[in-house]
This record gives C-alpha cells, structure tokens and sequence, in this order.
C-alpha cells in the first residue's frame, strides 16, 4: 500500500476519544510513508486525521466537490486539493487514489462511503481492504446489524468478513498491508447453470 483513503465525519464527535484515534491514526499513516486520501475539509475529524499527517512529515490529497462548503472549510494546507465538480466524482477519485479504506467515526456520509466501497470490493470492483477502526466501540451496534444480515442470509459470512476491524490504529493497517481478498461470486442464491 502506498495511500490510504480515510472517511471519517465533518463534526468531532460526543467524545475526545474520536479525536485522540484520528491524531493516533494520521501519525502512523504518516510513519509508515502512506498517503492520506480524504475529503478535503479543515473541520472535524477530517481535519484532524490531516493535520496529524501533515505534522508527522506525511503527505495529504484532499479531493473536494466545487461549491459544496463554505469557503472556510476546505484545508489550505495539504499537499495536494483536488476539486471535483460533484459527490460521485469526489467518490470516485478517493476510491480511484486510494490502495486501502479506513472508516473513523462519523455520520450518514461516513457510513454510506464504507458502504459503497465494500460493495465495489463484494461485486470485486476492486480488491483493496476495507476497514474500521472501532473507537470505543463506535461501530459496534453497526457490526452487530451486519453479522444479523448474515444469519438472515443477506449477506455471506465471507463478505462481511471482509470488513477489518480494530480499535487499535496499529494492528488495523498490519491488517490492511496482509489483506487477501476473498475468492468467491457475490450470489448467495445463483441457481441459473453456468454457460
């Protein structure tokens, strides 16, 4: 992995911990030489995983759509700002940057970003890990909905297995750098013969 695409939310959070595991995140990005690939904004967790990169020696490429924030929310201070003219190209070039995902805390746009990015790893749009670093059981209550899709046969064990998980900024990205993608047709029910 060279870059590493990290979603996480415009506000900080009910809790310092979301803050300390942003800063605790960006300095080992910036340790281990991966790039940041984020959204582009100076508040919240986003601008707290890009500052702690960013003073840690790393590098950082925002990407951020035309005319969506007030002209004092993108960061001046990376090294690289991308602008994109919607939420699809935004998207789209994080996943297009990105060797890896990490999802931080964060709200609907956080949650439908991992979403849509272990979809495209599901139907193999892309074989690159997918993660979630799990602050103070942030993403419990989610996981716990997920391992209830699989008992109701939504979802394949194999493919919610994909999603790697950890409280510790450390241990996840040593799971992302040994990430194997899973082998296997997205279809759980497929009874149409093979041609």
């Amino acid at each position: 992995m060279k870059s590493v695409c990290v979603y996480c939310g415009s506000a900080s959070g009910a809790s310092d911990e979301f803050a300390a595991a942003a800063r605790a995140l960006g300095i080992e990005l910036a340790k281990r030489k991966l790039r940041l690939i984020y959204g582009g904004a100076s508040i919240g967790l986003m601008g707290t995983v890009a500052d702690s990169v960013m003073a840690a020696g790393g590098e950082v490429t925002g990407v951020l759509p035309r005319n969506l924030f007030r002209t004092e929310v993108p960061h001046d201070g990376l090294t690289e700002m991308i602008h994109v003219d919607s939420m699809h190209e935004r998207k789209a070039k994080m996943a297009e940057l990105a060797d890896g995902f990490i999802a931080l805390p964060g709200g609907l746009g956080t949650i439908e970003e991992l979403f849509e990015i272990l979809t495209w790893s599901q139907l193999k749009i892309h074989q690159k890990p997918c993660a979630v670093l799990n602050v103070s059981g942030y993403y419990d209550q989610l996981i716990g909905f997920l391992d209830h899709c699989v008992e109701q046969k939504f979802i394949r064990p194999v493919h919610r297995e994909m999603i790697i998980l950890n409280e510790d900024p450390v241990k996840l990205l040593d799971q992302c750098e040994a990430y194997d993608p899973p082998d296997v047709q997205k279809w759980i029910d497929l009874d149409v013969p093979a041609i």
